[in-house]
């Protein structure tokens, strides 16, 4: 009957008795996060420092756990006498990572300094001596943020900022050559004119130094003799006058500090912007001014060449418009950002962006998504999958020469390379990042909330780089995402049963996991008393990988710690595994687009074996052919009684061995039958092991349970583990394992 109440709950989501409890009151966390309970004891990659003034080919985030490493690679001298200063360097940076927790921000400096005032108080002597010497090895600094709601914003947009200071220097290098080269044009052309050899042009010439030492006066008579009144003709000077007065008072970039190029009247413009119809608003504004910027450029760079043809260039430059601006022009410019924020990416919102995207105009457009997995209008059990992200991502990358880099925050520091190649692409870009929510349903902290989203390919991470080469396989990756040949990574999980003993059995960490934590979905959960738990229990990542008539009167379920780390397990309904197994079926449609089990490949690959085969198999029948001809041409020898066998041609006709069951009750393996499934050695490698001929036999019986042993031979792929009987006869619930345990003995 209590398993009837399991099945009725998957089935219905309604509970028939009250031995399934609710989890609506209880806080739960996937088991494989118990170990996650404290993040600021551990060293991972947040908090992350926003490097202010990175170099050229520097990095522009740094994560404070390598900074202090990069402290006390300096700082603390290998061996035991290092070893107070590293104790004390890397409380220091407990205390940073605990303060950034609790809500402060600020430069890295101050928090710095603030963490090592409180480390200093706790430490005693030399304490703050030590401190001191560490902030002098500090060589970076800036704004120091954690993987939060605000993350995505902060990171991609001080990326973003870095790489147009970089553009910015590579602008203002091309530009202010050119005003110079225009400006020594003009002015070679006064000095040889009649206007440049006047005595107050040529006293300026001179300097005040050396006023005293000429006659200008006699100078420009002499000079002047027979000098052209200006040696440009008019239409040069115009054209190279009206380039100048282009170039020198654009507004795309800030005049860098001590350039060639004058502050315009004017400030720079504007290119962050919070929605894409204001983004493509200002670019169609400013566009006529683009133009113009461009066409002075080349202008400029055929007079500085002296290449300019009156009679080949004027007719072009008269019919220079928008049409004549190339990607490689655009790309001089600065990039648009956009920020789209979450719940803003509606369907006007998306076709505006695909229309940009599309354009190949200069942006950079970041999508944060808060939720991945909510219900859709269509009612309760319904779900959708953060599908309009997910599709704008894809259309995006069906348009081809689009960056598409999608990621959670948990990963945005380990994909900041990416991150930079999409900011520096020469074209457009989408970011598609998954935050979790400002105001999360979720018990879990933001970092392990979008962690555990990429884990359950819930939000899976990929690259998609037009620039890395002509075909899917060079432009899209996932290697990002944890063990992508799987259906769901796999983690060792090591915990102590009701008996104190140590158990160690392998985990799958499933979209089920994720929505453990997520309090709107408790309905879909029921946990059951551990004197429930039976065999027809399925963990959810094997109950996925039945087929209909295989799940039989199975009932999927997830493993998961409470507050106290004690384990339970929850009886999962059917309309949240029916969710799952879309979600896992829209992983195979990534994996097919990055080249694992690619289904084509995999067909292609099958009827290539079988041609293979099949002409191997021609092969050896030319070769048994040949043979039988050979031995036909030999006469055979006569014997004296062609009825009789001689004594050399007696056959004996060899029999397989025939394993025979050990004469105790001890349980035992058919050991050359063996598949090699790794079914029994998952479930515990001490007891189980493989010979030299990788076939398991029991390496120590007194190294598990008589649980774990009917629990392999359920699971034996080849039926040839047989339990025997109990060797412990205090084990608990042994009258059903024995039952379970008959089939297959």
């Amino acid at each position: 009957m209590r398993f009837q109440e399991q099945a009725v709950f998957h089935l219905t989501g309604s509970r028939p008795g009250d031995e399934l409890e609710p989890i609506s009151g209880a806080s739960f966390r996937p088991a494989l996060l118990a170990g996650y309970h404290d993040l600021t004891a551990l060293r991972y990659d947040y908090p992350v420092v926003l490097v202010e003034g990175a170099a050229e080919g520097g990095v522009f985030a740094e994560s404070l756990s390598s900074v202090v490493d990069g402290v006390l690679q300096e700082l603390a001298p290998r061996g035991i006498e290092g070893e107070r200063v590293r104790r004390y360097v890397l409380r220091l940076e407990r205390e940073v990572r605990r303060l950034v927790r609790d809500g402060e921000r600020g430069m890295l400096s101050d928090l710095w300094e603030k963490a090592a005032a409180s480390v200093a108080i706790e430490g005693g002597d030399n304490v703050a001596e030590i401190l001191s010497h560490a902030s002098a090895q500090l060589t970076v600094d800036g704004d120091v943020v954690d993987c939060d709601h605000e993350l995505p914003a902060s990171f991609v947009e001080h990326a973003w900022r870095v790489t147009q200071q970089r553009k910015s220097r590579r602008f203002h290098q091309a530009v202010d050559r050119l005003v110079q080269a225009l400006s020594d044009i003009l002015r070679a052309a006064f000095i040889h004119s009649e206007g440049g050899r006047k005595p107050e042009s040529l006293r300026a010439a001179v300097g005040d130094l050396h006023h005293d030492q000429f006659d200008f006066d006699a100078m420009s008579r002499l000079l002047g003799k027979g000098a052209p009144i200006d040696e440009l003709p008019a239409a040069r000077r115009e054209r190279i006058e009206w380039a100048l007065d282009v170039l020198e008072r654009q507004r795309f970039f800030e005049p860098a500090p001590g350039a060639g190029l004058e502050q315009s009247a004017e400030p720079p413009y504007e290119y962050r912007f919070s929605s894409c119809a204001e983004a493509k608003e200002a670019f169609g504004e400013r566009l006529g001014e683009l133009v113009e910027f461009v066409k002075a450029m080349a202008v400029a760079e055929l007079e500085a060449d002296g290449r300019y043809a009156d009679s080949r260039h004027d007719p072009f430059f008269a019919g220079f418009g928008e049409d004549a601006l190339t990607p490689s022009d655009l790309a001089l410019f600065p990039d648009y950002l956009v920020r789209i924020d979450p719940g803003r990416a509606d369907a006007t919102e998306s076709g505006v962006l695909m229309e940009m995207l599309s354009s190949d105009l200069p942006v950079k457009v970041l999508v944060q998504t808060e939720d991945v997995f909510e219900e859709s209008s269509l009612g309760a059990g319904h779900f959708g999958f953060g599908m309009r992200n997910v599709q704008l991502a894809s259309t995006a990358m069906g348009l081809h020469d689009v960056f598409v880099l999608q990621t959670t925050s948990s990963n945005l520091y380990q994909l900041r390379r990416g991150l930079e190649s999409g900011l520096e692409y020469a074209g457009p870009a989408l970011f598609s990042i998954f935050s979790g929510s400002a105001d999360p349903a979720s018990s879990l902290p933001p970092y392990l909330t979008s962690a555990a989203a990429m884990e359950a390919r819930a939000f899976v991470a990929f690259t998609y780089d037009p620039g890395a080469g002509s075909d899917w396989a060079s432009r899209f990756s996932l290697e990002d995402n944890p063990q992508p040949e799987l259906d769901w990574p796999i983690e060792d999980f090591e915990y102590a049963d009701e008996n104190l003993q140590r158990m160690r059995e392998q985990v799958a960490f499933t979209i089920i996991d994720f929505m453990v934590c997520d309090r709107r979905y408790a309905r879909h959960f029921a946990r059951t008393p551990r004197e429930q738990w039976n065999g027809n229990m399925t963990p959810v990542d094997q109950w996925l990988s039945l087929d209909a008539a295989e799940v039989g009167d199975r009932v999927p379920y997830v493993a998961v710690v409470d507050e106290e780390n004690r384990l339970h397990r929850l009886i999962v309904d059917a309309k949240l595994m029916q969710a799952a197994r879309r979600s896992r079926e829209l992983w195979h449609g990534l994996q097919e687009l990055g080249g694992i089990h690619n289904s084509h490949a995999e067909r292609l690959l099958a009827r290539e074996r079988e041609a293979w085969e099949a002409e191997r198999e021609a092969e050896l029948e030319t070769i048994r052919a040949e043979a039988a001809t050979a031995v036909a041409v030999i006469p055979a020898p006569v014997a004296p009684d062609e009825t009789a066998a001689s004594e050399d041609e007696v056959v004996v006709e060899a029999e397989e061995p025939v394993a025979e069951a050990p004469p105790s009750d001890d349980p035992w393996i058919e050991t050359s039958r063996c598949s090699t499934c790794n079914e029994c050695t998952a479930i515990n490698d001490r007891m189980f092991a493989y010979n030299e001929n990788k076939q398991a036999y029991f390496k120590d019986l007194d190294a598990g349970t008589f649980r774990e042993i009917v629990e392999a031979a359920e699971a034996c792929q080849v039926a040839v583990i047989h339990p025997g009987k109990p060797r412990n006869p205090a084990e608990p619930g042994l009258e059903e394992l024995v039952e379970r345990a008959k089939p297959f003995q």
